[in-house]
């Protein structure tokens, strides 16, 4: 992820960010509200003011109970800073925090497979029936900006053998890498 990251902030400072601004490496913890601190993978701040927080993830074999693990951190540090935002933890008044979510899932059958969902008392959505769990953390991604826990997210798969040569799918055209860059450019450079 260490790649992804790197590139995330060369584009942040190919569009205009100052490099003293974007924070990697060390130093990422900011606080939370229903905990003490998170540390993040990439933070823009800016006089003090958070401009935006990015959460970089993974996922590499072992899926089954691993992608409801994945889910309930992705919504709990979102839901967590962004709460923190609003009780004047971070900063107060404008801007608001840019959050973002990167996501790589490892591209193999196990993750293109359809996986069966069984809930004995409801139904459940019908977006997660006949779902492999590829279309499952896409659904997290988008649902995630849609409900306004994440103002962007990125949803990528690379294989094994060919991830290290820097080989990457982007199966849904709205969580694309270009795209999450453009909204986070966009938000950095209306507060930097």
């Amino acid at each position: 992820m260490g790649a992804l990251i790197d590139l995330t902030k060369a584009v942040l400072c190919e569009n205009g960010c100052a490099d003293r601004h974007v924070v990697t490496g060390s130093r990422l913890e900011l606080p939370g509200y229903f905990r003490p601190a998170k540390q993040w993978a990439l933070i823009v701040i800016r006089d003090g003011r958070l401009i935006a927080a990015v959460e970089f993830k993974s996922q590499i074999g072992s899926l089954g109970n691993n992608v409801n693990n994945r889910a309930e951190e992705a919504i709990g540090n979102g839901v967590d800073l962004g709460r923190a935002y609003e009780h004047g933890l971070i900063h107060e008044g404008l801007p608001r925090p840019w959050i973002g979510y990167v996501f790589l899932l490892e591209d193999c059958d196990d993750a293109r497979s359809v996986v069966s969902v069984r809930t004995p008392h409801f139904s459940v959505s019908p977006d997660f029936t006949n779902a492999s769990y590829q279309r499952r953390y896409e659904l997290l991604c988008e649902r995630l900006v849609q409900d306004d826990i994440y103002q962007g997210a990125c949803f990528l798969m690379s294989g094994r053998e060919t991830g290290p040569r820097g080989a990457y799918l982007e199966p849904n055209p709205a969580l694309t890498f270009e795209r999450f860059t453009s909204a986070l450019c966009g938000h950095v450079q209306a507060h930097t």
